[in-house]
């Protein structure tokens, strides 16, 4: 399967240490850094997923001209990720979350980035480059990941989402919040629970099911999408078509780390959902794929293996 990917790339940047005093100049620790990784994340990463479970990712994306840009660049090569659809504006920053770690804990997260939509002309490139690639070459579903970060404007959502309705295309979002009523008339919307509620502006607790499922289902009604997906994180997920709705709790494991879980599963679900898998089992194994990679430490991508085997093991 082919898979266009659309939105916020970034670089994941790991700081591995171990704290062994207090500074003397401010009450925090002190982590003597014994090594330092890059690792693809945001957009990126759904693409990882995509090419771990045996697909072949297309990634759109805006990065600046800096070092962290060109570390982006070697990052994808070195995955055997296309970086054609990659275009480098000068005037903003590659977008990285440095991550320091130590005793297999985060102690502080720095991100830099730049968060103001792209520029026309930017938005211009990407959007017929996008146009070009769904009007030559096959695709099977194309997936919106959306971090806030300026790359997915209204107009080139709108202009492909078009595009993708007229070709029989199916579509994806993992939305934020500034964006987050936007999208309408797409295949599937995932949003996780504090999303959903930021972007609906309703108060809802998290484990009163029916009261998330009438939100769901008004929601699904107004923004015209065809199945909606709640991460309850752990709790688990829940999905409607407007028919039947499903919910599935989170299988017990141990969490390590649960950065790019939501990658992961809007990864499975895009490719599932394509195929023509019903949303039960679309819904089941997602929620297995992103507990998976909540075991790891880390931004890392679905051993497809590992999920066969936990696929094998339920009881559909």
């Amino acid at each position: 399967m082919r898979a266009i990917v659309i939105g916020d790339a970034m670089v994941d940047t790991y700081l591995w240490g171990k704290v062994e005093r207090l500074s003397p100049e401010a009450p925090v620790p002190i982590v003597a850094v014994n090594k330092r990784e890059n690792r693809l994340g945001g957009a990126a990463n759904v693409s990882r997923n995509l090419q771990a479970l045996g697909a072949t990712p297309i990634l759109f994306s805006v990065i600046g001209d800096d070092e962290k840009g060109k570390d982006f660049e070697a990052l994808l090569d070195k995955r055997e990720i296309s970086r054609d659809g990659i275009f480098v504006d000068s005037s903003r920053k590659t977008t990285v979350k440095n991550r320091i770690i130590s005793d297999g804990k985060q102690v502080v997260r720095v991100d830099e980035e730049s968060t103001d939509y792209i520029s026309p002309e930017i938005e211009k490139w990407l959007v017929d480059a996008i146009t070009l690639e769904i009007k030559t070459k096959k695709v099977d579903v194309i997936i919106f990941v959306d971090y806030d970060k300026g790359a997915i404007t209204n107009t080139l959502f709108q202009t492909i989402n078009s595009l993708a309705k007229e070709k029989g295309i199916p579509t994806a979002v993992d939305p934020k919040r500034r964006n987050f009523n936007n999208y309408t008339d797409v295949s599937l919307f995932k949003p996780n629970f504090k999303e959903f509620v930021q972007g609906t502006g309703l108060q809802i607790n998290k484990g009163d099911l029916e009261a998330i499922k009438s939100a769901a289902d008004q929601f699904k009604r107004k923004q015209n999408l065809k199945l909606i997906f709640v991460t309850l994180s752990e709790l688990g997920v829940f999905i409607s078509n407007g028919v039947k709705e499903q919910y599935y709790p989170v299988a017990i494991r141990y969490i390590a780390d649960v950065s790019g879980a939501g990658d992961t599963v809007i990864s499975v679900a895009s490719l599932a959902m394509a195929t023509g898998l019903p949303p039960k089992i679309m819904a089941l194994m997602s929620n297995l794929a992103g507990g998976l990679v909540c075991e790891k430490l880390g931004v890392v991508p679905i051993d497809k293996k590992l999920l066969k085997k936990e696929m094998k093991s339920q009881k559909i």
